[in-house]
């Protein structure tokens, strides 16, 4: 057997077992994020290996966590997803084909699942999100477009990719068939994900081979539209804005107004008279001084003084919700590991799921 022939055979056992392992390959690979598996696909081994990762596409779950997870996990329908409390959750391993984008198109390639990664974020295309669940979308983005060596503009919409079949009120193909994700093409979101730039125009209608079907969609993915600037207008990615906590940012509760100290009265001008004789100074009783309380220091303390469980925090309930404007006030309390801590000493980006909130 000739040299060349040797090379062949010798080429193909390896090949061989390549495909054996690239299972293994993928699974290694799949756990380089920080993510949780307890949603984690059935479906993974019998999703092939994508060829190539060009797209990152944000989606809305449009439905609450719970069954959302459910639902993506059954049907292996994004390779991540994350909750409002900012957890992230992996459903199918990052270098297979997830079926996330249905009919599709971007750039002329259709069927945008071959190319691209889906991350399904739990909440609606028209609401504003969460600051913990953005920080945690722009962390996964920005680790994925490292690994991908992706520029901002190749994190898209599912708005973006989705096109409609011709039907009675649109005879051609065209853009506009979800709206899915769209908040994520507004400026100020993107500037929370640390994305600077984003598409352009869409190549499929600037080429003729889609036309606009939702004349509003497209102002908001690549004109001016961004219903989200006032709500994150004062949004600073450290902290939120002074005198607000993240709850209140994020639920919109205005900020506390200024209290105007009325002025002193001016003092009267002095009279050219002889001065009356002073009165005898009376002795002034000394105020009793008010004796604070401790802080409670154990929930029987804080049953004992009348306080009353309000509920615990979850994704559902956050502390604005159970608590309202007073989620940051000193009789308002939290309760965690035997821990009690008052509202005006929390730290917003501490409370987390399972604290109790407490108030009378």
């Amino acid at each position: 057997m000739d040299y060349a022939a040797t090379l062949a055979i010798a080429g193909k056992r390896l090949l061989r077992s390549l495909v054996l392992f690239m299972p293994i390959f993928g699974a290694l690979s799949a756990g380089a994020i920080d993510a949780s598996n307890k949603y984690r696909s059935p479906r993974n081994p019998e999703r092939p290996i994508r060829a190539s990762t060009e797209l990152i596409v944000l989606h809305t779950t449009e439905a609450a966590a719970k069954g959302s997870l459910s639902k993506l996990s059954e049907r292996g329908e994004a390779h991540y997803c994350v909750t409002e409390d900012g957890s992230v959750y992996r459903i199918v391993d990052r270098d297979r084909e997830a079926f996330h984008a249905g009919r599709s198109m971007w750039n002329g390639r259709e069927d945008v699942d071959k190319f691209s990664i889906g991350i399904e974020c739990v909440g609606y295309h028209d609401q504003s999100m969460p600051l913990v669940q953005l920080l945690a979308i722009r962390d996964l983005v920005k680790e994925l477009k490292s690994m991908y060596r992706l520029s901002d503009d190749r994190v898209v919409c599912h708005s973006n990719v989705a096109y409609g079949a011709p039907n009675k009120w649109h005879k051609r193909k065209h853009r506009g068939r979800k709206q899915c994700g769209m908040l994520f093409a507004m400026p100020s979101v993107r500037k929370i994900l640390d994305l600077r730039s984003r598409a352009a125009s869409d190549p499929d209608v600037r080429a003729k081979r889609l036309v606009v079907g939702d004349q509003y969609l497209e102002r908001v993915l690549y004109g001016n539209v961004d219903t989200m600037a006032a709500v994150y207008a004062k949004a600073s990615v450290q902290q939120p804005s002074s005198g607000r906590g993240i709850i209140d940012w994020i639920t919109g509760a205005p900020k506390p107004k200024a209290v105007a100290v009325p002025k002193p009265p001016p003092k009267p001008q002095a009279v050219a008279q002889a001065k009356p004789a002073p009165k005898k100074p009376q002795p002034a009783a000394a105020a009793p001084r008010p004796q604070r309380k401790s802080p409670p220091t154990s929930i029987a303390d804080l049953r004992a003084r009348g306080y009353r469980l309000r509920g615990n925090i979850s994704p559902f309930n956050t502390a604005s919700r159970l608590a309202g404007g007073r989620w940051n006030s000193p009789d308002t309390y939290y309760t965690i590991r035997n821990k009690v801590i008052p509202g005006d000493k929390i730290n917003p980006a501490r409370i987390e799921r399972d604290m109790g909130v407490w108030m009378r």
